[in-house]
């Protein structure tokens, strides 16, 4: 029997200003990994979507590249008022971490060189390296589910060390995991929402929004410039990168540190470290990068290519998921391209305790950060704050 969906009713409920207020609530307040959870709240507190089509979005948004919570965002104001919920919805979660992160660039950049700077930053990089370790082991322990899986990891981690290119890496276990992985057995039917045609007027908003995506990036490549080329970057890694932000990360690197030398690896490790303790999502470091390269205008720009990509997917995904969901080839390529992000976050890992692991006491803070997170489940936020603080303190004692 068809389950329906209870939502054409809160499209005339919701009011856009409520939709953009809500996630500018949520963008202020949520932190690394509570922040899924927290929007998953914001749905079920104000009852705007059935349990059935808040769960088929969250596997919508695993389904095509781009940061989960960013999309899962889109998809849920796009399913309260169309094209205009779903951007209202996006910045409403965006904008506040985006000032903030412009604010935080601009004290960094101004006094990198002052000595107390360094000193406090490298006890942040420490910081980010025991993060890290926690979520590439968790990470792996959801993604390698077979010994296909830890295969393409092992090639994904070979390659990376080799210099590899990061996308090509990425689209070769695409293949793979379509070609060699097995489909997961469904543990129950799935049911089918009542679908209404999508009408003509919502489908020429979207393909506005593509529009808009394809001009920016036009623009990007035609300013010929370092900001032209890291927007074009941004746009290639949105388009191709799975998984959370943190997940997404090696590719940023790749192009960032390694093939272009916008950034040291210790400004790169700072910036994560900044995009840890900053609220909503995780790649606003994007910002944090083009505000080194040419400054708010530049941050704006790396800002909406990162995203830009999966928003628009969203939207065109949301209409057609429901003839994709039942693709078992489709879920095995995603399970090989998660693989492949196992042993690419491994690199970066190791790449990250090149710069942040210098002394005994970075390996013991890296090492208390690693406990805190993973076995006490303290929340990232707190981790940072009064790892800064204990770092300070050392630091004040001379014992630094």
């Amino acid at each position: 029997m068809e389950s329906k969906t209870i939502i054409p009713e809160t499209e005339d409920r919701v009011s856009l200003p409520a939709i953009f207020l809500a996630y500018l609530e949520v963008g202020l307040t949520a932190f690394g990994f509570s922040i899924l959870q927290k929007l998953r709240a914001l749905v079920e507190k104000n009852r705007w979507l059935s349990e059935e089509e808040m769960e088929e979005g969250l596997s919508l948004v695993q389904l095509y590249p781009g940061p989960i919570m960013v999309d899962f965002t889109a998809y849920v104001g796009y399913k309260l008022r169309g094209v205009p919920g779903a951007i209202l919805a996006t910045l409403g979660f965006v904008t506040p971490s985006f000032f903030l992160m412009l604010a935080l660039s601009a004290a960094y950049f101004a006094g990198e060189t002052l000595p107390w700077v360094r000193v406090l930053f490298s006890g942040l990089e420490a910081l980010v390296v025991g993060v890290m370790v926690h979520v590439t082991l968790d990470f792996g322990g959801r993604a390698l589910k077979g010994r296909g899986e830890a295969a393409i990891a092992l090639v994904a981690f070979s390659a990376m060390l080799l210099k590899i290119n990061a996308v090509s890496i990425v689209l070769t276990a695409l293949i793979l995991g379509g070609l060699f992985l097995h489909p997961a057995i469904p543990s129950g039917s799935q049911s089918q929402t009542n679908r209404q045609p999508t009408s003509g007027k919502m489908w020429l908003s979207i393909a506005g929004v593509a529009v808009v995506v394809v001009a920016v990036a036009v623009f990007s490549w035609s300013l010929h410039s370092d900001v032209g080329k890291m927007g074009l970057s941004f746009f290639k890694i949105g388009s191709v990168a799975f998984g959370s932000g943190t997940t997404i990360t090696p590719l940023v690197q790749a192009d960032v540190v390694d093939a272009y030398h916008w950034l040291t690896m210790n400004q790169f490790a700072d910036g994560i470290a900044l995009g840890q303790v900053t609220p909503g999502p995780f790649l606003i470091t994007a910002a944090f990068i083009g505000y080194k390269l040419g400054g708010i205008g530049a941050a704006l720009l790396a800002t909406f290519a990162i995203f830009a990509p999966s928003f628009a997917m969203t939207l065109i995904l949301t209409e057609v998921f429901f003839r994709l969901r039942s693709l078992s080839r489709v879920r095995c390529a995603l399970s090989g391209v998660l693989a492949a992000f196992v042993g690419l976050l491994a690199v970066v890992v190791l790449q990250l305790g090149t710069v942040g692991i210098t002394s005994a006491i970075t390996f013991i803070m890296a090492g208390s950060v690693f406990i805190a997170v993973r076995y006490f489940k303290l929340d990232v936020l707190w981790v940072f704050i009064g790892g800064t603080v204990l770092w300070g303190c050392l630091s004040i004692l001379g014992l630094i």
